[in-house]
């Protein structure tokens, strides 16, 4: 088996950036989910809400993220290293509430002119401090401990490019079109295997590097999977979010899932590489 795609997603919910490598680190690869768009009441907000937050394209140069919308000529650009003296506030994500850093007046304005205001509310761009700690939920774990940043849950996403194609061979026999992994949002795609059989990896681990990551918990998933990644339109408003439940490619659990979300176990600051080769441990039962 190996790696066949690395993303990360610099802005929740905002594009994602395809990448050659990546370097790991104790929250999952490097700024992946670290800014948030927040509303008036400094509560996260996603494509669950605002679906046009898929049109922002994200970059990253040496010295800053980059933003980019058709409907302004003018990208925001904010620094990489944050401001001393910067505001912070507590920001909610889902039931955990956290600290995060303000990146000031300048990006809420660009965020609100390109994605216009979130009901009566203003949209406003939030950083995650580096010496800052999220724990992972520990119903899930062995007792390790983890943290993440401002993805939903998990420090990494690792999907199975074999679990998309059953998937989208079950969409044909409904006479509907075939989904892009995009859909889905992976920070590791991983080529070989048979389709979800990722549910009975407990770690994976790459020759490589020494990177080893642990699989802990399936990926539940939620009406962004319906949204095209680019325009954030959902060209069929149920799919693949239906067909995924009919699948049922997480027995015993209730809901659609695909991938398996992941917490670092070995490998921290090592780099990964598409192309790496990697081999898979396998839960007893």
């Amino acid at each position: 088996m190996q790696i066949t795609q690395l993303n990360i997603y610099p802005v929740k919910s905002l594009r994602g950036i395809t990448l050659d490598q990546a370097v790991l680190t104790e929250r999952g690869l490097a700024f992946d989910r670290q800014w948030m768009v927040v509303d008036d009441d400094n509560r996260f907000v996603t494509q669950r809400e605002l679906a046009a937050m898929a049109q922002v394209r994200v970059g990253l140069t040496p010295d800053a993220l980059v933003l980019e919308h058709d409907a302004v000529e003018e990208p925001l650009s904010v620094a990489l290293e944050p401001e001393a003296s910067a505001p912070r506030l507590e920001v909610r994500i889902f039931k955990d509430h956290c600290e995060a850093i303000d990146e000031g007046p300048e990006a809420a304005r660009w965020l609100t002119r390109v994605l216009g205001p979130l009901g009566s509310s203003g949209l406003r761009l939030v950083r995650f401090p580096d010496e800052a700690r999220r724990a992972i939920e520990p119903d899930y774990l062995r007792g390790e401990k983890a943290h993440t940043g401002f993805a939903d849950g998990y420090a990494v996403l690792v999907t199975s490019d074999a679990s998309l194609s059953a998937l989208n061979a079950r969409l044909a026999e409904k006479g509907e079109g075939p989904v892009p992994m995009s859909r889905f949002r992976p920070n590791i795609v991983v080529a070989g295997g048979t389709a979800f059989d990722e549910r009975q990896w407990d770690d994976i681990q790459l020759q490589a590097s020494g990177v080893r990551l642990g699989l802990r918990k399936p990926c539940k998933r939620c009406k962004i999977i319906t949204q095209d990644q680019q325009s954030g339109e959902a060209p069929s408003p149920k799919e693949p979010l239906k067909t995924l439940a009919e699948m049922d490619t997480q027995p015993g659990w209730k809901g659609a899932f695909f991938g398996q979300n992941a917490i670092p176990l070995a490998g921290v600051d090592a780099a990964l590489r598409v192309g790496d080769v990697l081999s898979v441990t396998r839960r007893d039962s």
